[in-house]
């Protein structure tokens, strides 16, 4: 990465713990110079902030009511408009190699990309379930999203993920930014208006962090929900980008041999989990014809419901 290029790193944070400890560190080992990392917390009661400033990040608080997946965002973004890319990560991300940023960024830089999100490793404490996600879902090979390819990849063309993600600065404010009212996936509804606009995004396979989740059944369906509210409030990106395709039936054959490899006591709790995605977006797509307090039960990001987000 050339050191002409502008790079702000920004991480949104709330009760990080000792896994924030861990991506801190990673980011500061990350940081070239003139590299500038800000911190958006959402009034953490925990030694977050405090960590932060040990690697002199600059901590931007604001109160847990402010907090949106998109608009905290662009909040972050907003404060490094005069960078020439923002990286993005959540803090439960942990950069695997101390040229991760510098990767992506130059991976971006090479073909001309809007957006462009990193490899996820399974955590080191990664059960079976969460580690098969990522290897299926973050493949070996770098690539290169544009309407083109919609015919071939459907709406896996405008995949992204805010986990470890990049935007360049330019189209990210020419395009508006994230939406302020989306319940989840504003990285997914951002690549989709980028590849509308003709533009490109992509995917990193060089560029590494390690995230995952050991989700529970019921985590697994509450996330799901979410993922349904979403789709049924913008059902434009399923009619632009041909629907959810067939990920579905290639995941659960992919899984179901994994497993069976690497762990197969749990193949019983794969099963559920898929169920419950399966069911929970499934419902989340009929969340309006829902009693409002069902709803909240269900959803993963229950604030939000209560959010002006919401109610705007």
């Amino acid at each position: 990465m050339s050191s002409s290029v502008k790079v702000g790193i920004a991480v949104v944070t709330y009760n990080g713990g000792k896994v924030w400890e861990q991506a801190a560190h990673a980011i500061h080992q990350n940081c070239q110079p003139g590299t500038d990392v800000l911190v958006v917390d959402s009034q953490s009661r925990d030694n977050t902030q405090q960590v932060a400033r040990q690697y002199g990040f600059t901590v931007h608080e604001i109160a847990q009511s402010e907090f949106n997946h998109g608009g905290t965002r662009n909040v972050a973004m907003d404060v490094f408009r005069d960078k020439d890319y923002v990286v993005l990560l959540t803090q439960d991300a942990i950069l695997a190699s101390n040229d991760a940023v510098a990767k992506l960024v130059s991976y971006m830089v090479e073909n001309d990309l809007s957006a462009a999100y990193g490899k996820q490793l399974p955590h080191l404490d990664a059960n079976a379930v969460a580690a098969h996600a990522r290897y299926f879902n973050y493949g070996d090979r770098s690539l290169v999203n544009q309407q083109q390819d919609i015919p071939l990849r459907g709406i896996k063309t405008v995949f992204m993920s805010n986990s470890f993600s990049a935007y360049k600065v330019a189209d990210f404010q020419r395009l508006g930014g994230f939406p302020t009212d989306t319940i989840l996936c504003e990285d997914m509804y951002f690549a989709a208006r980028a590849i509308q606009q003709h533009l490109k995004t992509g995917y990193c396979a060089d560029a590494a962090a390690r995230h995952s989740h050991n989700y529970s059944t019921t985590e697994e369906f509450k996330r799901y929900f979410d993922i349904g509210v979403f789709h049924y409030d913008e059902p434009w990106i399923q009619k632009e980008f041909n629907g959810v395709s067939s990920e579905g039936s290639k995941f659960i054959k992919s899984e179901v041999s994994y497993l069976i490899k690497h762990n197969p006591l749990l193949l019983p709790k794969a099963f559920a989990n898929n169920a419950a995605k399966l069911l929970g977006y499934k419902l989340g797509l009929k969340y309006k014809s829902l009693p409002f307090s069902l709803v909240k039960k269900m959803s993963m990001h229950r604030r939000y419901w209560d959010s002006s987000a919401y109610n705007r």
